[in-house]
């Protein structure tokens, strides 16, 4: 009576929510980190990149419990020694039946997810939050009205133009300074971006606001507003014309600075790093540090075994890791305006 009290009673859904929660969340964050680095590391041995994501999880609890008595008396009174038994049993059973739904990344998904440049208007509006300017360009776009970033495209090696760097060094000394801001206007079926260069209250803002403007060749109207647009050739001077990447160009450049073994590239099996730690700019080594060897340390930040070799981003490499996190918010970007392929998901009722 007390267990079949103690059932009726009890709920035990409030109870697992605080656990679930935390671990589920874990588990799918880490396993996005080892989707994503995998995914790195195959594009930089020209294999394939395959994405699956968990569309819903649905956590089943069933707790069933179960109380027998019996017994045996004798009746036969000639015996010389009358017996008699009895039997009780009691039971308690727990199931923990999780229904997790996977949904692979294909067809025009895929190929928005992937293959879409990220909207400028995006890129800008991360700015605006607050990330750093310098290194929000650097990672997301090719070139700034014609002005190139260092990148790899087919395997060959583009060096940035010599202004580029300190372009980006001029726009996050504006950014601290809260001269450099951006708004939306709705024109048709487009938001269009509108950046407001604010008038500069230092001689170093005024140096710099003036090599920004002479180095992306604008020259904004008397409000201080221009015009941001995707393309690689600006159509007139109050347009910022930004060639921004794709999340594929974006992973392909992590992959252009992986440490790869030595003995993978005299087999061919891949190319020589495009980037390299030892480089003299710092702009110009890897985005992201991704190690490799035949085992990877305990602590890593993520870690996946590829072909027999181990590749891990330590956990000391704040860098690596910064950039790294920051490739969920790209995706999201890049998928700005595709519709989710919710899963259909049936659910026993008992």
């Amino acid at each position: 009576m007390l267990l079949l009290t103690l059932i009726g009673c009890s709920s035990l859904g409030p109870t697992v929510i605080p656990r679930d929660r935390v671990d589920y969340l874990s588990s799918v964050a880490d396993s996005w980190k080892e989707q994503t680095l995998l995914n790195v590391v195959r594009l930089r041995y020209g294999d394939a990149p395959t994405f699956l994501d968990v569309s819903s999880v649905v956590s089943s609890y069933a707790v069933q419990g179960q109380l027998s008595a019996g017994g045996v008396i004798n009746s036969n009174l000639t015996n010389v020694a009358p017996w008699n038994t009895a039997t009780f049993g009691a039971g308690l059973a727990y199931q923990d039946r999780p229904t997790i739904s996977y949904t692979p990344l294909g067809g025009d998904k895929f190929t928005k997810s992937l293959l879409r440049p990220i909207p400028p208007a995006g890129i800008f509006q991360l700015i605006q939050a607050g990330y750093p300017a310098d290194f929000v360009l650097q990672v997301t776009v090719r070139s700034l009205n014609g002005v190139s970033n260092h990148g790899s495209m087919g395997g060959v090696v583009q060096q940035s133009d010599p202004g580029f760097y300190p372009l980006l060094d001029a726009l996050r000394r504006l950014q601290l300074a809260g001269t450099v801001s951006l708004r939306l206007e709705k024109r048709g079926a487009e938001d269009v971006g509108i950046l407001v260069l604010a008038a500069s209250r230092t001689p170093q803002e005024n140096r710099d606001l003036k090599f920004v403007m002479d180095t992306l060749h604008l020259r904004p109207g008397m409000d201080g507003q221009i015009t941001v647009a995707f393309g690689a050739v600006q159509r007139s001077d109050t347009e910022l014309a930004v060639l921004s990447r794709s999340m594929l160009e974006i992973l392909i450049e992590l992959a252009s600075g992986i440490d790869v073994p030595a003995e993978h590239v005299a087999e061919r099996r891949t190319v020589p790093s495009a980037r390299l730690a030892s480089a003299e700019n710092p702009r110009e080594r890897p985005l992201v540090r991704i190690l490799s060897g035949p085992a990877a340390p305990p602590d890593a930040f993520s870690a996946i075994r590829y072909r027999n070799t181990w590749y891990w981003i330590n956990d000391g490499d704040f860098a690596s890791k910064r950039i790294f996190t920051m490739l969920m918010i790209f995706f999201s970007l890049a998928e700005t305006g595709v519709t989710p392929q919710v899963p259909a998901l049936t659910i026993p009722v008992n």
